[in-house]
This record gives structure tokens, sequence and C-alpha cells, in this order.
């Protein structure tokens, strides 16, 4: 109790001490001004557009370094120079006592000064969704590294009387042991050795820690450095009390002891290092963590499961950090998958025959980074890359794939992995379907499915259509024999029994019979379904063509066979052909396109057929130009199959080719199939005051001149979404942080036909509507834009309120009837004009018409031609600085839903990266600046104000004594 006593007032008076000096609420409001400087401004908070405090952090173990040296300068070294030191070491207490005493005083200090920071979080959190885990797990990691730059501190204040000598001496040391595992000192050593000094430096644990990932090597680490350099600071007291040239064996022992306490410490944290598992992720939604999806999909492995990483030991500095992030991550896949996975890392250089077998057969090569310092420019050429292989089948994840990319306007590129967990479990996801659907496509079905084909009786029956029977008759026998029972098939006749199964199917579906040609007045049925107990898919006949039929009829089956890889039908715009001199004029989806072949098989649809691939899960059309009657006919069907039509159209579409921005009106052909279904795109847009940024060209006016500048203007046309914007209740939008929609058109809903709807996007109520053509952007000698919203006594428009939220994208769902119920569906051979073909032209097979869609069918519906075009999402890039692409992940995360794969969806979400600021004004800026320097001093107000109740009340209780 006695020594406990001693601690505490030790503890008392230092911090009595330093508060007894108006320089230590300088030293506060200079810390605090500075953090705010360095995150507004050295960090351009609202330049990042990031919704986290990293800046900060990635500031402070740099700005602890002099904190922890300037608070622990004068604490040994004056005791040493006014000679006090020989009063507190002839206590008949331990030096350890006063050691404690003052570390207590200094952590105190160093959480004061760290609470002056808290506004920064704060400020944060009520202007955007930020993330608490990472910002704990920030805190803590200060906490941790003030305790360890204390103790250094402490201990070299203790080997000088000279305060200025120990400032420098603590920043010398304590800066040394933060380049030890920088990336600016270990990009001069191999991925192994710099692995290592990463592990002995303070910087990389602290980085860990900031993630928001709490690991048992890291707190161990900053506990062994902090304890080490403590007990060193009672050694060096304790050898003051020793007498000269003596070798007692107090002292010997006392030498022995401090040997054996650093060497144990430095024993078990080589003995944890190996130790993965041992750590707690506190970021919302467990980001670092393997999630339950995919535990879930290591579960299904029947065979070993290789995940090989390929890493040069030579590679970028700024992808060096990220390795044992990757590793670790890796190990987490090796232990959840229960013996069945297998995790390796190999360097290629070092093994000429895993590079061959690399190249060759996984086709994994190096990538080239350009490394740059003061003296020279170089190429590395460094492999950066996971191996997924499982059977005989295999995919492999490239830099590209793992790696995003942040600029930042005032210093290195921001580089970190993108969302690792889903690249990887997707990776594994695809290779164990493929292997499966490689072998027996029935291993991926759970329960029992049926194929009932309505069909005629054999009178009724053209002779090509009885002939198709047949053919197929055999095909199903042998599908059956090979199913082990998960496969069954029946025939049933629908005139029979007086057409009561015809006339159920009529209603159901809006199956009608079929006639043998146009002018036959012969009539049969020929309609095949599968079903199990929770969906019925119609398998299509292709003009009874026989040789495809199993093709069809295993497309049908994958339906039922969740885990195998999904095929998308994307319909793109045709591109004009140009000289290869010349880039194309047009609008192009190449990232959309790449984004969506990552994920699933892509068939790339030519809807002027009439069909759509019989293999496609889901049909996408994007940026519709004048569809005939076929194209139509093909989308239609399609739905009447009971698909989901993902469609992404509008009156207008926006050409930003050259230095304007030239406003084009865009005929999809799609308008009266989507009214016939209760949806109406306005031939208007959407702004909104809730906008993003773009680099557009800004027409200038001055004086009798006009120039043209490309400027970063916020621009009411590309549409900011956020929650509630974005659907918080569906799966689609739930998860996405933000989206942003050029030059969007308003939906609205037609008619109620009974059909489920959902608002997928909406804008704000502050959004009006423009018909003008002129779309570019401009600005007056006074600094007013033309793009301005309108007052509040302008009248209403044809569209509704001058003001208003307007639905940008819908989803509905449920039984649709064809758009061509009562006529006969267009040939083949139709001409471009979609007249009906010539009697020459028709084809001899008869071809039935679906009318009637299943509950399964859906419309996705989005209002906008360019909103995921490669010239739209490049100005977001260069808006934002970012990699992250809203429109994708939007569209990416309908393709899950639809093709039910809430499993990846629920991993993508997981994605931290993409947490973004609100669009504002620069006065708005300002403001959120000034509020957070008036938290600090607030702060430091509140503070000083207990100090000075604390000490009142001290000296009325000491004047009290004295009465007494």
């Amino acid at each position: 109790m006695a020594t406990n006593s001693v601690t505490r007032r030790v503890a008392q008076k230092e911090v009595r001490l330093f508060f007894a000096s108006p320089v230590a609420w300088l030293f506060l409001a200079t810390f605090a001004a500075a953090t705010g400087f360095l995150f507004f401004w050295v960090e351009s908070f609202f330049a990042r557009n990031i919704a986290d405090v990293r800046p900060l952090f990635e500031w402070l173990p740099v700005v602890l370094i002099f904190l922890c040296a300037s608070l622990t300068m004068r604490m040994w070294s004056e005791e040493r120079q006014s000679g006090t030191l020989e009063h507190v070491l002839t206590q008949p207490v331990g030096p350890w006592h006063f050691v404690i005493g003052k570390f207590w005083a200094c952590i105190t200090l160093l959480l004061l000064a760290l609470a002056s920071t808290l506004p920064l979080p704060i400020t944060v959190a009520l202007i955007a969704n930020l993330d608490w885990g990472p910002v704990l797990g920030g805190y803590l990691a200060s906490i941790l590294l003030g305790a360890s730059y204390l103790a250094i501190g402490l201990f070299v204040s203790a080997r000088t009387d000279n305060p200025i000598v120990s400032l420098i001496g603590t920043v010398v040391l304590c800066s040394l042991l933060y380049l030890l595992g920088s990336a600016t000192f270990t990009g001069f050593f191999d991925d192994r050795t710099g692995e290592t000094l990463r592990l002995l430096g303070s910087g990389a644990r602290f980085e860990s820690i900031n993630r928001g990932i709490i690991d048992l090597r890291d707190l161990l680490y900053y506990a062994s450095l902090t304890v080490a350099f403590l007990a060193l600071n009672v050694f060096a007291l304790e050898r003051e009390r020793w007498a000269r040239r003596a070798a007692t064996p107090r002292q010997r022992n006392w030498r022995i002891g401090i040997a054996l306490l650093l060497l144990n410490l430095l024993l078990v944290n080589i003995w944890l290092a190996p130790f993965s598992a041992l750590r707690v992720d506190i970021t919302e939604g467990k980001l670092f963590s393997i999630s339950q999806p995919t535990r879930n999909f290591l579960n299904e492995l029947d065979e070993p499961l290789l995940i090989r990483g390929y890493f040069s030991g030579q590679t970028h500095a700024l992808l060096a950090p990220l390795l044992p992030q990757l590793r670790d991550l890796l190990h987490e896949y090796e232990v959840a998958g229960n013996g069945k996975v297998h995790v390796e890392f190999v360097d290629p250089a070092d093994d000429p025959e895993l590079e061959e077998e690399a190249n060759s057969r996984y086709g994994i090569t190096a990538t080239p980074f350009q490394i740059a310092d003061r003296h020279q420019t170089s190429l590395v050429n460094a492999y950066f890359n996971v191996l997924v292989a499982y059977g005989s089948e295999h995919t492999s994840l490239g830099f590209a794939d793992l790696i995003e990319v942040r600029a930042s306007p005032h210093a290195t590129a921001e580089v970190k992995l993108r969302n690792p967990e889903y690249d990887i479990t997707h990776a594994i996801k695809k290779v164990l379907f493929d292997y499966r659907s490689g072998g027996n496509l029935f291993d991926g079905i759970s329960e029992p499915v049926e194929l009932i084909a309505y069909v005629s009786a054999d009178e009724r029956l053209p002779p090509v259509v009885k002939a198709y029977r047949d053919a197929i008759l055999q095909q199903l026998e042998l599908a059956q024999q090979h199913s082990d029972g998960k496969f069954s098939f029946r025939f049933i006749e629908p005139e029979a029994r007086g057409g009561a199964v015809a006339e159920q199917i009529g209603k159901q579906w809006g199956v009608k019979p079929m006639s043998a040609s146009a002018d036959s007045a012969d009539t049969f049925y020929f309609y095949l379904t599968l079903a199990d107990s929770q969906q019925v898919v119609e398998v299509p006949t292709d003009d009874f063509n026989v040789a495809s039929f199993r093709l069809l009829l295993d497309a049908g089956l994958k339906r039922f066979a969740p885990g195998l890889t999904k095929i998308v039908a994307l319909s793109l715009p045709k591109s004009e052909p140009l000289p290869a001199q010349f880039k194309s004029a047009g609008a192009t989806f190449e990232n959309l396109e790449r984004a969506v072949t990552r994920d699933y098989s892509v068939r790339l649809e030519d809807l002027s057929d009439g069909s759509v691939t019989p293999e496609a899960d889901i049909l996408a059309v994007v940026a519709p130009h004048k569809l005939d009657e076929r194209a139509i006919f093909a989308i239609d069907q399609f739905l009447m199959r009971g698909g989901t039509v993902v469609l992404a159209t509008s009156p207008f579409t926006v050409d930003a080719s050259s230095s304007e921005l030239r406003l084009k009106a865009r005929d999809s052909g799609l308008r009266q199939w989507l009214a016939h279904n209760g949806l109406k795109i306005e031939p208007t847009l959407v702004l909104d005051t809730q906008n993003a940024s773009f680099r557009a060209p800004v027409a200038r006016a001055s004086g009798d001149y006009e120039f043209r500048d490309i400027q970063l203007v916020d621009y009411p046309y590309f549409i900011d979404l956020r929650p509630p914007g974005l659907a918080p209740d569906h799966a689609v939008t739930e998860n996405l942080p933000q989206v942003t929609m050029a030059w969007a058109s308003p939906i609205t809903l037609t008619r109620d036909h009974g059909r489920r709807i959902s608002v997928l996007l909406q804008s704000s109520s502050d959004a009006w509507l423009r018909n003008s053509k002129n779309v570019m952007p401009s600005v007056d000698d006074a600094g007013k834009g033309n793009l301005q919203p309108p007052a509040a006594g302008d009248s209403p428009t044809r569209y509704g309120p001058l003001r208003a939220a307007r639905n940008l994208a819908v989803v509905m769902q449920g039984r649709f009837t064809s758009f061509f119920t009562g006529d006969d569906p267009p040939r083949s051979g139709a001409g471009n004009d979609g007249d009906a073909a010539s009697p020459s032209a028709a084809p001899a097979t008869p071809r039935g018409m679906l009318q009637r869609s299943p509950e399964s069918a859906r419309i996705v519906l989005f209002s906008s031609n360019d909103f995921m075009e490669d010239k739209v999402l490049g100005s977001l890039v260069a808006a934002s600085g970012t990699q992250y692409l809203g429109p994708l992940d939007l569209f990416k995360n309908t393709l899950d839903w639809a093709l039910q794969d809430e499993q990846l969806l629920e991993i993508r979400a997981r994605a931290h990266f993409n947490r973004t600021l609100p669009p504002m004004e620069r006065h708005a800026q300002l403001l959120i600046e000034y509020f957070n320097y008036g938290l600090s001093l607030l702060w430091l107000l509140l503070l000083a104000l207990a100090a000075w109740l604390l000490r009142t009340l001290r000296r009325r209780h000491y004047a009290k004594g004295l009465a007494l």
C-alpha cells in the first residue's frame, strides 16, 4: 500500500508541475492545432474524399516522437542537474517506484494530448459514415506506441543531466526504431529481410493496429518494448547507488536479472511470431477476417485446394507492406479449410522451374514496376500474384485484381489491398464449380428436378416436331440414368381430359398452342419445363433443333445448381469502326465488360437474330439504340421464360468525346415495350443539388470573349446518391456507400399490374428537371453558373413539382404478359425494318411464343445510358482520385442479387475502402474545419477549468489543515 502511495504521489507531482506553467497549455494547444493542420491541409482531407481519419494516424507515429521526447526530456535530467537525484536514490523504497510514477505521469499527459484530437473523428462521423473500428485501433496503437516512446525517453533522460541532450537522444533513438520498419528503409533489402525489419520496427506494428486488427503479437511487441526500457531505466538508476569498481553479488544478480528479462521478452516475441490467428478484427463488418460465406465455400471442398502466392523478394516499396497482410489472410484460409486448403509462398526468382510453370501453365508473368529515387529511375519486374488451383481447374489473381491505388494531390499515391477476401473467395468459387461442371452436372443440384413436357398426341404433331420428340426422349433417358436419382421426366398431353391441362398452363404461364405454319389451322402443344420445389424454368426448343437440345437442357439444369458459374448475356452498343490511329468517338463500355467478365462467364449478345443464347442466366442490355422488332422480341421472350432483364437506357445520351458536351436524343426502341409493362422514362434529365464533381469543359465569359477550360466543377447532372437515395432495405444497394448517376431521366410507373416494385435509386427532394440541350457548365463574370435550380416562384413542370425526389432505378418483379400477345412472333427472316418475312424467307419449322411469364421474371431499369460509360467512369476517377467505381459495383450487385449469389454479395459488401464524403461547397468545408478547431479549444478550456478547480480545492484543503 505504501509503495502504491509513493508511485501515485510521484505521478501527481509531475502532472501538477507540468500544468503549473502556461507552457503546458501552449504545448497542448500547439499539438491540437498541428494535428488539425496536418489532417485538413497537409493530407487534404476533403480532396481525399474518404470518410476516415487515417491521415491523422499516418502522422501520429512521427508527431509522437517529438511529443514524447518533450514530455520526458526533463523528467530525470533536471533531477540530476538540480542535485535531487541523490535524494531519490537514498529513499527507503526502490527506484522503480519513482520510474513507474513518472511513467504514469507521462502517460496521463499523453492521453490528454490524444484527447485533444478526438474532435477529428467526431467531425468525420457527423458528416459521413465512419467506421469506428480503425479509429479505436488507431488510438490504441497511439497509446501503445506512445508508451514505448515514453519508456525510451525516460531511459535516455536518466543517462544525462542536460534536457536538450535528452530531447535529441530520444528523438534519434525513436526515429531509428520507427525507420527500421518503414518502406523507405526496407526497400533496400529483399522481401524476407524487409519483413524481418518490419517486425522489428515500431511503425509497421502501428499500421497493423491502425487498420482495426488487434493482434496479440503487436500488443506483446509494444509491451515488451515498454517493459524493456523501463527496466533499463530502473537498472540505470540502481547503478547510481552502487559503489564504483565494486562487484558484489547484488550487482551481479541485477545484471543477470536484466539480461534474462530482455532475453525472455525477445524469445516470447519470436515464439509468437508464427501464430497469425491470435488477433481480433474490430472493424465494422469484420473486414480483415474470413466471413461465414467464405467458410461455407471451403466446407464444400471435396479435394485439396492449393493457394500459392507468387511474391518477388525485390518489389515496389509501396507493395512490400501489403505482403504480410495478404499472407495472414491466406493463412486464415488454411486454418478455416480444416486440412483441405494448402497455402504456400514462393519467390519465382529462387526457383526457375516454378517460374517456368507459372508462365507456361498458369499464365502468370511478372509485372514491371518503376522505382525511382533521387539518384536514378529503374524498372523492376516483380511477381505479385495468387494462384488458386482445385483438381484440374485453376485461376490466378494479379496485381490489377488485388490492389487499389488512390492518387493523393499532395503526397505519394495510397496503395491498398482492394477487397482480398472477395477476390480470393470468388476465385475459389470459380475453380470449385468449374471443376464440378466439368464432371457430373447433377453433383451441384441439391434436390430432385423434374422435366414436364406438355406435348400433344402424335396425330397432332407435325413430322418435324414428332421426330424431335423421339430424339430428345433418348437424351432424357440417358440424363436420368446419370442423375443419381436427381432427375426425372414425364410427358403430359394438354388436350386430354377436356383440355384441363391446356387451360391451366394457359392461365399460369400464358402458353398458347403452336401452328405448323402461318396459314395452317392445325395447332399443337410442345412446351418443356424444369421444376423443383422452389422454381419453374422453361426449356426453349430452339426451332426444334435436336443438336442443341442437350445444351438447352444443361443450361436449364444449371439454374438449379446455385454454385455453378453463371452466364451473363451482355448486349452493348456497337461502336463504329475507325482507322487504327483514331480512338472511338462513340460510347465504350470496356470497364463494364472487364468487371463483369471477372465474376461471370459473359456472352456478348446480338439481339438482332430474335433470340437470347439459351445458356444465359440473365440478360443485360446497356445503352440500346433503335432496337428492331426481333431484338425486342428476344428481350420479351427472355422475360417470359422467367429471366431477369437489366436495362440501362434513357431518351438521351451525351457525347463527351470532344471539348464540348453535346446532348443527343437516343431512341432505344423500347419505349412501347416499357409502357406495356407499366414503365415510362420521361424525355427530360434530372439535376440535383446533391451532386458529384466532374472534369468538364467550362465556358468562361470574360468581356466580349469566351474561353473553354477543363475544370473540376460541381455538376448537377452527376447526381450523388447516398442512403436513403440508395434503397437501404434492398440487397442491391443496402451496402453501397455512394453511386453517381450521370445524365439520368426520371422513371414513372404508369400502371399497377399487381407486381412487386422496389425503387433502387432516388434523387434527393431538391432535384429538378431540365429540358435544355445545353449541358455544358459555364460561369459568368460574377462566378455564377448556368445550371442553377429553379426559383421558388416558378411554375410547376409537366412532370410534377419543380423540386422533388425522382426515381432513377426500379425493380419490377412478378407475372408479365408478352408485348407480342395476339401477334405472330417475328420470323428470323424479317427485314431490318421489322416487317414480316416474305413467305419464301419464313422458316419451315414451327415457332412458339410464350405469352405469360412465371413469378420469377424481373425487370431492373436504370434510367441512364452513360453512367457506366468509360469516359464517365474516367472522369469520376479523376475527380475523386480513387479507383472506386460505384456504378460498376451497383451493376455487379444487381447481377449477384438477380442470380441469387447472396454469399458473394455479402463478401463484396465488406469492402471498406469506398466510404466517401458527401459533396459540399468550400464554405461548408471551412465551417467543418472551424467546428473541429472549436471543439479542440472547448476541450482545452474544460481541461483548464478542471485544473483550476483542483488547484483551488487543494489550496483550501491545505489552508484548512494549517488552521487545525
